[in-house]
């Protein structure tokens, strides 16, 4: 089973979606942190995706606030959360804070919010940084953000994968 296979998108009865993910239109992701957010966007037609800012967590209210701000900004369809797991697919204490967030959020917006497995993605955010030449005071501002767009780019890679 291909890694891709193995990161399928995760949602649960513990997060329920009141609306289906149309088929068009920008898909916003978050890599959610303890001390910071990670967000990246898809293009409408959702062939590439781009790291948009990291937000400092400072409470709930403002990281609210923020992310309906960059929803409506990019007149987001759906919202993607990365659930971070252990390296063999069992959940953590910060997959139960992703959770959290995601319930929360698919609470608070008209949209579909989702959970997608985040396994790897800040290593692979540090190694993409890396060989781009990122320095490594600029990494640490980026990663967050260059993981949610790699959360993204998997949730669209399953999202398209042919039904079995």
């Amino acid at each position: 089973m291909s890694d891709l296979q193995q990161k399928q998108i995760t949602n649960t009865a513990k997060i329920t979606d009141r609306f289906p993910i149309p088929p068009e239109g920008r898909i916003l992701a978050i890599d959610p942190g303890t001390r910071r957010v990670g967000v990246a966007v898809c293009d409408p037609l959702r062939v590439t995706t781009r790291p948009v800012e990291t937000i400092q967590r400072r409470s709930w209210k403002a990281l609210l606030a923020r992310i309906t701000t960059l929803v409506r900004d990019f007149d987001a369809v759906a919202v993607v959360v990365g659930l971070p797991l252990e390296s063999n697919g069992e959940e953590s204490e910060m997959s139960l804070e992703a959770r959290s967030i995601a319930r929360k959020l698919s609470l608070s917006l008209e949209i579909p919010v989702l959970l997608q497995d985040e396994r790897v993605t800040s290593y692979e955010a540090k190694r993409r940084l890396w060989e781009q030449g990122t320095s490594l005071a600029d990494t640490r501002k980026l990663v967050d953000s260059e993981a949610a767009a790699i959360i993204l780019e998997d949730f669209l890679a399953a999202l398209n994968l042919p039904s079995a």
